[in-house]
């Protein structure tokens, strides 16, 4: 990214910077999560360059040192409320967003803490944007007043799904309000990280396969289906089994677990850095013939790339970004065949074509409409 003096440092000596404070899930070396920031940054990046606006990016930051250090960019810690005040009366607005932020499947501290800031920055006397947020699961109703009251005064409001979109409908959202864009990572660039070690040349070199698991059910059962899969898969084809951790420490065990259970197929099986730079990852991802993945970013950073890919299903986010490229799950943390996974497999292998010809256009679209938010976002704060 640019240097803390903003983006668009080319901008004449004439052109006030508008400070914008982005609100998410940032600083906890998620890899989808940081890929979010950085495809955030880079958008708001290339449309202020188009427009002529310098921007100055503030993060709200679990780890403001490390992600000031990662991105070049001024970040405050999220939950020192007395900074975060500070940085919302200093700005020309809040981007709340993107990711699955209001949602209260993982705990009841989400939805009151987005809101919350949102809030703040009202207070301030400052424009809120949406960018193409995830919205749900809400399973609480007392939730979905405060979250169609603060969507409503949004001053630019993007989901990345239909889904999404109608579930602010029916919380009194405006449907002319709600823009529906792809996740911002799908516009993300592969950028000038340092390449990874390729795979050994050879006729015989076996075809890399990324495999991202995590954590999801107590008993592990999702992850014992999944390792019975990658065996039948291995079972079937020669495969290089390449697991890609998507967010330190969590991922990185989960993974263990799924290699440790992997049978005959366990020397097939390596273990992936678990990257900071989610470009790094990105390029990791680009290596891969095929890719399996229980987190959603998993698949996106496939599409991103256009490698075939294949989701196990935890959440309907899952589902419904697999349906934007006329998918299917290949199967949940609740069911796994491993015959027809293993078949499925096989076929992406076997006849990548196939799929690039089934996705392709829907992929090129979802890049193009990525950087949406960014754009009009710049021509808001312009004005």
């Amino acid at each position: 990214m640019g240097e803390k003096t903003g983006l668009n440092n080319a901008a004449g000596s004439e052109n006030k910077a508008r400070r914008l404070v982005i609100s998410g899930y940032y600083g906890f070396r998620n890899s989808g999560d940081e890929a979010v920031l950085k495809s955030i940054l880079t958008a708001l990046e290339e449309s202020a360059l188009q427009t002529g606006v310098t921007v100055e990016p503030v993060v709200l930051s679990a780890d403001p040192e490390w992600t000031a250090r990662q991105y070049g960019v001024e970040a405050v810690h999220r939950m020192k409320l007395a900074e975060v005040r500070q940085a919302l009366s200093s700005s020309d607005g809040l981007i709340s967003g993107g990711g699955s932020l209001l949602q209260d499947a993982t705990g009841l501290g989400s939805i009151p803490y987005y809101l919350g800031i949102m809030e703040m920055a009202r207070w301030a006397g400052k424009p809120t944007f949406v960018y193409a947020q995830g919205i749900g699961p809400v399973n609480r109703k007392l939730f979905q007043p405060f979250i169609s009251r603060a969507f409503r005064r949004a001053a630019y409001l993007s989901v990345r799904d239909d889904e999404s979109a109608q579930l602010l409908r029916r919380y009194g959202v405006g449907a002319d309000r709600i823009d529906v864009v792809p996740d911002p990572v799908m516009g993300l660039p592969l950028g000038g990280a340092a390449d990874v070690a390729p795979p050994a040349a050879g006729e015989d070199t076996p075809p890399v396969v990324g495999v991202s698991v995590r954590f999801w059910r107590s008993d592990r059962a999702d992850l014992d289906r999944t390792a019975a899969a990658l065996e039948a898969l291995a079972g079937r084809h020669r495969v290089r089994l390449r697991f890609l951790p998507f967010h330190q420490g969590s991922d990185e065990d989960a993974s263990r677990y799924v290699m440790e259970r992997l049978g005959a197929a366990a020397g097939l099986a390596e273990l992936a850095p678990s990257h900071e730079d989610p470009q790094l990852m990105l390029r990791e991802v680009s290596r891969c013939a095929l890719l399996i993945g229980m987190r959603l970013h998993s698949l996106i950073y496939a599409a991103n790339r256009r490698v075939p890919l294949l989701g196990i299903s935890y959440d309907p986010k899952i589902d419904q970004f697999l349906h934007r490229l006329g998918q299917r799950p290949a199967g949940t943390t609740e069911s796994i065949d491993p015959h027809f996974f293993a078949e499925d497999a096989v076929h992406l292998l076997n006849h990548p074509d196939q799929w690039h010809e089934s996705t392709d256009s829907a992929i090129t679209r979802l890049k193009q409409e990525a950087i949406r938010p960014a754009q009009q976002i710049i021509q808001s704060i312009r004005i």
